[in-house]
């Protein structure tokens, strides 16, 4: 891929949602070597799978020769980004902020490199500018270029503002302007023209280019990726229950490769343009050969390419040892730290502290609705304890059927499992 043609393969790849000065960008991508940057708050002690698609759009450019520049916002975090969040952020503190942006920074490093020369990665934390700001000055030299009759109109104000029972605060309302503060002092200080992020930051890398404009009289450019959502409108990297953190003891890495195992059909050719770096030549082959109902192996390349990025090949082994053992019923082959995986958010458990009635324990597992319905499967020869037919009734279990003295797998049927954990 030559450099002249970057832009077109962000755009063959679905990675473009919208770019500002198109035909000048592609110029200047073609004669020189930019910085760039993209910015991320610190509301968690982790990154999650919604930060990865930026993060492989930072890594495309690197691999150019372009230099990545990570804005962590240690300052804008204490004021929160409204767009498109519904209610007002919960404020953390400065510490606790802190904190969390050591964690992050060390996975930074898997997905950009720091020690390649002229184009080294580089984090910068906004909370170093911002503290010594003084708010007159910010007041009288940023805040008199921003137009509250342009910042009101927008889609991410409005959505807030109409809302009767939670409006948005002046906190939040002023987000806009530091976000734009930030791709001005990032460019005058480390020359970054170009801003990435997603489409929902559309307009605050807007602002920014223009406030560029007025103060340096430079031109900036912006480029905002896709938004992902699911076909119901929850955000991208978002359960029902949980988020899909990218930090092993939030997310287990058999519940990460899962998440990708689970994506829509639709969507799977899609993610391997965007997700990726095979070549486009390659998914339209496997686009090409693979039939309708074979996609589960095309799933198969994206969860394993993507766990082996964030979580290393070792635990890709593992979730295949994992898979490979609940599929066969062999799970004398299973480490206890695959059990482990399990236990943690892998499939449903039940905590045991003592000898349970089979009938008992699979009403509390789910896997049967009353006991009557429990004996029933049990006669029927439909439970397994660990892969091993049970039809007892009224079975105790008991020590003999624990692995690594401490777990127990109960099935109904080929497909549904619970884990039982004994507490010593």
């Amino acid at each position: 891929m030559l450099t002249d043609t970057l832009i077109q393969e962000f755009q063959d790849r679905n990675l473009i949602s919208q770019i500002t000065n198109e035909i000048d960008l592609k110029n200047i991508l073609l004669h020189n070597k930019i910085s760039l940057y993209c910015g991320f708050d610190i509301t968690a002690d982790s990154l999650h799978v919604g930060h990865i698609l930026p993060l492989l759009c930072l890594r495309r450019f690197q691999n150019l020769g372009h230099r990545p520049v990570i804005l962590m916002g240690g300052g804008t975090s204490l004021i929160g980004d409204p767009s498109f969040k519904l209610l007002e952020r919960q404020l953390n503190s400065i510490e606790l902020v802190h904190t969390w942006k050591q964690k992050i920074t060390k996975q930074l490093s898997l997905f950009l490199k720091f020690n390649v020369g002229k184009n080294n990665a580089l984090i910068v934390d906004n909370y170093e500018w911002f503290k010594n700001i003084n708010v007159l000055t910010f007041l009288r030299d940023i805040g008199k270029h921003f137009s509250i009759n342009q910042m009101i109109v927008r889609d991410a104000i409005q959505r807030r503002i109409k809302r009767l029972d939670q409006g948005i605060s002046f906190t939040e309302f002023s987000y806009n302007l530091l976000q734009a503060y930030d791709f001005y002092f990032l460019n005058k200080q480390l020359d970054v023209i170009l801003q990435i992020g997603g489409s929902d930051q559309w307009g605050n890398i807007i602002s920014g280019i223009d406030l560029i404009r007025r103060l340096h009289k430079k031109r900036a450019y912006g480029i905002t990726v896709p938004l992902l959502t699911k076909k119901d409108g929850r955000k991208f990297g978002k359960t029902e229950l949980d988020t899909i953190w990218l930090d092993k003891m939030k997310t287990s890495p058999y519940k990460f490769y899962q998440y990708w195992m689970n994506i829509s059909d639709s969507d799977i050719y899609s993610f391997l343009k965007m997700f990726t770096f095979l070549s486009l030549s390659e998914i339209k082959a496997l686009k090409d050969t693979t039939k309708p109902t074979e996609l589960n192996s095309v799933k198969k390349i994206l969860a394993e390419y993507l766990t082996n990025l964030v979580h290393g090949s070792n635990e890709v082994r593992a979730i295949q040892r994992i898979t490979s053992s609940l599929f066969s019923g062999k799970f004398s082959e299973m480490k206890e730290t695959d059990f482990f995986q399990l236990e943690q958010d892998g499939m449903p458990s039940v905590q045991l502290y003592n000898s349970g009635n089979l009938q008992q324990l699979l009403v509390y597992s789910r896997l049967a609705l009353s006991r009557s319905h429990a004996k029933s499967m049990i006669v029927s020869n439909s439970v397994r304890i660990n892969n091993i037919i049970q039809n007892n009734p009224f079975y105790i279990l008991c020590n003999r059927d624990k692995m690594y003295h401490k777990y127990t797998l109960l099935s109904r049927g080929k497909k549904n499992f619970c884990l039982l954990c004994w507490t010593k």
